[in-house]
């Protein structure tokens, strides 16, 4: 029986407690589980560094959203898988998040390239011991919600949007004015009605306004 080392990172004590209980409970497969918790990027990554003095971790367990201490700007859980995936190459990451938009999921499977991603609504014993063995074995494990939105992505990958369409289309679902906008992007304020405007041309909206455009990127999967 081999034991796996893990670091659940999570800014609610009592999900990262649920995991522990959970995996630690019993043998999952041929495997025994010690957990260690964290609740803040600092944190996560002060264990992460301490464990690459003897152990390194098996799997980190990450959620997106972390408390904050004093960063500026403010640390993620995206930003702590960044890390761990450069200091700690060997460890299989797997981001426990309650976020299931196209966008985000997308946006981590750029920056990080998990072993895995679970949605929270979808997380449960069974989901839970069945994401250990597959990490390990034969990654990646993704629930359902994370699955539909990468084949959403691929089925329009070929629409001809590029990165920066993309952020708007998600700061424009999150109700970002388009005149604030010059804030988050690298264009002017004609730049950017330019960008929506072609947009709508390609999903075939070109007279309607930026709720539709919403509702339609929406349902062609890109937020």
């Amino acid at each position: 029986m081999s034991t796996l080392r893990i670091l659940a990172v999570d800014d609610h004590e009592m999900t990262t407690m649920g995991y522990k209980y959970i995996l630690e409970d019993e043998p999952v497969g041929e495997y025994d589980i010690h957990m260690d918790t964290a609740k803040d990027y600092e944190s996560g990554k002060e264990k992460l560094e301490r464990s690459l003095q003897s152990f390194p971790y098996d799997i980190i367990l990450l959620d997106i959203q972390l408390a904050q201490r004093s960063e500026v700007p403010p640390k993620t859980g995206e930003d702590l898988g960044i890390y761990a995936r450069e200091v700690s190459p060997n460890s299989k990451i797997v981001f426990m998040s309650s976020y299931s938009d196209n966008y985000r999921i997308n946006s981590i499977l750029q920056t990080v390239d998990p072993e895995g991603y679970m949605v929270k609504t979808e997380i449960d014993q069974h989901t839970l011991r069945e994401m250990i063995p597959t990490v390990m074995d034969n990654p990646p494990y993704y629930t359902h919600k994370a699955l539909a939105a990468i084949r959403r992505k691929m089925a329009n990958d070929d629409i001809g949007l590029d990165t920066t369409d993309k952020k708007i289309l998600h700061l424009l679902s999150i109700g970002t004015k388009t005149k604030d906008m010059v804030d988050h992007l690298p264009l002017s304020l004609p730049g950017i009605e330019n960008r929506k405007r072609q947009i709508k041309s390609l999903f075939g909206i070109e007279k309607q306004n930026d709720q539709a455009l919403i509702n339609e990127a929406r349902h062609r999967g890109f937020i």
